[in-house]
């Protein structure tokens, strides 16, 4: 039996729930993971697993050995990575997940310069605005904008995002820009609430060193930025995004920016991570690389 392997799979089991999507994981048969399983289990002399028709859950010997599985395989890793070219030329896969947005307009666009560093590093990547459980479905690291609610997960933030209030052209053929916040009486705004909390956000505005907020009637409420800036296209209001998200229409002039002497405060993004484990060689660079290109250029405010 080898037991690193049987360490790695016994871990991924607990994570995931499932003997079948652990072998998948680990490109392991079926068959061969559950023969592992027994032959760790009967080398121990103890039951790890509980298994049901339903689901795979450790038992109270299996969390504890889970826990030293945990210690032992990232001390191996931290000294593999010390120890080997992994360190230099990190390789492997990656599982990210991010909105949507962020990935057509900026991550994509952007990757060819961190291949051309790392070209032995593949990534995955999903696109979706929910909270996930990172170790549980596999995902080594989530972008996130906005301010973070508490979340066992390690955070580092890569920067703040720029934003801009506009409406579009169309719009505002009928509703005369307003000259100040004052004149925001009167105008419609695009709803926009929070897959996550469900609640809606106000309007944003930079007045005299402090934040105003600001709520206006509504006829469209959306949880998903791209619905967001179509619903803005369409002539349902006022709307408060990131610049990336909106500079073509912007250019074109099929959007307006107004009041940007009130500017809305930055969004900041950040990069997450599981708590309970050190990153690896290849997730380490892709965030270093992250807060590089993204910390200044699409930063601001």
């Amino acid at each position: 039996m080898d037991r690193l392997q049987a360490m790695r799979l016994f871990t991924r089991i607990v994570e995931l729930g499932s003997f079948s999507r652990a072998a998948e994981q680990l490109g392991l048969p079926r068959a061969s993971a559950t023969q592992i399983i027994q032959q760790l289990e009967a080398h121990l002399g103890v039951r790890l697993l509980a298994r049901t028709t339903r689901q795979v859950t450790p038992t109270v010997d299996g969390t504890g050995y889970y826990r030293r599985c945990l210690r032992i395989l990232a001390d191996l890793d931290d000294a593999e990575a010390e120890f080997s070219q992994a360190a230099h030329h990190p390789q492997g896969r990656i599982r990210i997940d991010l909105p949507d947005s962020f990935c057509r307009l900026l991550l994509i666009p952007a990757l060819p310069d961190f291949y051309a560093r790392y070209p032995l590093v593949r990534i995955d990547i999903s696109v979706g605005d929910r909270q996930i459980d990172l170790i549980r479905e596999g995902v080594d690291c989530v972008l996130r904008i906005g301010e973070l609610g508490d979340l066992p997960l390690h955070a580092r933030r890569l920067g703040r995002l720029r934003q801009v209030t506009c409406a579009s052209a169309a719009y505002l053929a009928e509703h005369p820009p307003p000259a100040n916040l004052d004149e925001l009486e009167g105008h419609w705004m695009v709803d926009y609430v929070s897959a996550s909390t469900a609640r809606s956000a106000p309007l944003e505005f930079a007045l005299e060193g402090r934040i105003e907020l600001r709520s206006l009637r509504s006829r469209l409420a959306v949880n998903n930025g791209g619905a967001y800036v179509a619903a803005c296209a369409a002539g349902f209001g006022i709307v408060q995004v990131p610049d990336y998200h909106v500079r073509e229409p912007l250019e074109q002039g099929r959007f307006v920016e107004i009041l940007p002497a009130f500017p809305p405060p930055g969004l900041p993004v950040h990069a997450l991570y599981p708590a309970d484990r050190p990153l690896s060689a290849r997730v380490r660079v892709f965030i270093d690389w992250l807060a590089e290109r993204f910390g200044g250029a699409a930063a601001g405010g």
